[in-house]
């Protein structure tokens, strides 16, 4: 009988399952880091290959309404974490930023799982990802510091502006621009064929990772298990009423339900241990990653599928 489960999350949950059961299964660092820069760069690569044919007066709208997005969700998970959850200051507005930020490798899924259901979708969506990365961490500080004179902000604009995430992302728009599909097509087997295989090992490590951070989940709560999982379908809904807004297709508005729930583990984490060093990282990453992470590949995915097609149905 036939799986319907897409093989790459099949690979997390080989994962997730041998770290639970404490397995010596590991990806090197240095084969983690390079699956890392081939998925950034690929899924650069093929947005910027699709945005030549865009004009680029047409995304200023929709740009500035995923930025007035991104600003807005870590304010309305500040109070929910401070005031509910009773987390300190600092705490509170790192973790808000986690979930106002964007995960590559949730994203990553999302653009198999459209191409699994041969859905298309915007080219130019690699920026929205590349976009969402800023708002919510200049949000976070704001909330956890306010603005101070002590704020170096020649330093925390480097750390997010020159982040690797953020020039691979760019990198690769820039470099699929300019070279177009004739030029990029001798290099495409190593950045387009392989995108799955690639994507398999890395949820496989994803899923390794998710399993180290159960620890944390056992030592502070229910709470985080809740705030994980409801607050990206408040997200995801948030996401999903902008793009049928904007007129975004089908794909598109998926994808964006799916960047809304998501939650950074990478350009976050490193930005608030900069500024915000007080903050108890294993909060925030036990939450995005041992909870948000595992829950959108699992179920999220899928589901918001379903409700983009429920918000157009209703809409159409």
């Amino acid at each position: 009988m036939t799986s319907s489960i897409d093989p790459i999350v099949l690979f997390f949950l080989l994962g997730l399952i041998a770290g639970l059961l404490r397995s010596e299964l590991r990806l090197p660092q240095a084969i983690y880091e390079f699956l890392t820069v081939l998925l950034l760069l690929a899924i650069g690569l093929k947005g910027g290959i699709e945005l030549a044919k865009q004009p680029f007066g047409e995304l200023l709208m929709p740009l500035l309404a995923v930025i007035i997005m991104g600003t807005m969700l870590p304010l309305v998970a500040y109070p929910i974490l401070s005031l509910v959850g009773r987390f300190k200051r600092a705490d509170a507005a790192s973790i808000a930023a986690h979930y106002g930020s964007v995960s590559v490798g949730t994203y990553a899924v999302a653009i198999a799982y459209l191409g699994a259901q041969q859905i298309d979708y915007e080219a130019y969506m690699p920026l929205f990802v590349v976009v969402l990365e800023v708002p919510a961490i200049l949000v976070g500080i704001v909330m956890a510091r306010g603005v101070s004179r002590d704020t170096d902000w020649g330093k925390l604009a480097h750390e997010v502006f020159l982040g690797k995430g953020v020039v691979l992302l760019m990198g690769g728009l820039f470099i699929g621009w300019i070279a177009g599909p004739e030029g990029v097509e001798p290099i495409a087997p190593m950045f387009f064929d392989l995108f799955k295989g690639v994507l398999a090992l890395f949820l496989l490590e994803m899923g390794l990772i998710a399993a180290s951070q159960i620890g944390g989940l056992r030592r502070y709560g229910l709470f985080i298990v809740g705030f994980g999982i409801l607050f990206p379908l408040f997200a995801a809904t948030i996401g999903t009423v902008l793009g049928w807004m904007l007129g975004l297709s089908t794909g598109g508005t998926i994808l964006l339900a799916t960047l809304a729930a998501s939650a950074s583990y990478i350009a976050v984490p490193a930005a608030m241990r900069l500024t915000v060093p007080e903050a108890n990282p294993t909060l925030s990453i036990s939450a995005s990653l041992g909870v948000t992470f595992p829950f959108n590949i699992l179920v999220g995915i899928p589901l918001y599928h379903q409700f983009v097609n429920l918000i157009q149905n209703l809409g159409g």
